[in-house]
């Protein structure tokens, strides 16, 4: 079993579509302090590379992309600034 990355805050985004995934995602990171991680499940296949992609363009750190079930991701998000 993978060792798991602590997460400091988390929202589920089951069922929210992009463009709303990443937009939610950057407003949750917004609440947290720099060098917290925030933990992001989402359920909407093509948020898994759309959700990383645009938080790394924002500067921020995407720490992993998982699988967490056949249709669910998590994504972990280290606040950079």
């Amino acid at each position: 079993m993978k060792d798991r990355i602590p997460f400091d805050k988390e929202i589920n985004l089951r069922g929210t579509v992009c463009p709303y995934n990443f937009v939610k995602s950057k407003l949750a990171l917004e609440e947290i302090d720099i060098g917290q991680i925030l933990r992001v499940i989402i359920d909407f296949p093509s948020a898994a590379e759309d959700v990383p992609r645009g938080m790394e363009y924002e500067g921020q750190e995407v720490l992993c992309v998982n699988s967490i079930s056949k249709r669910e991701w998590e994504i972990l998000i280290r606040r950079k600034k």
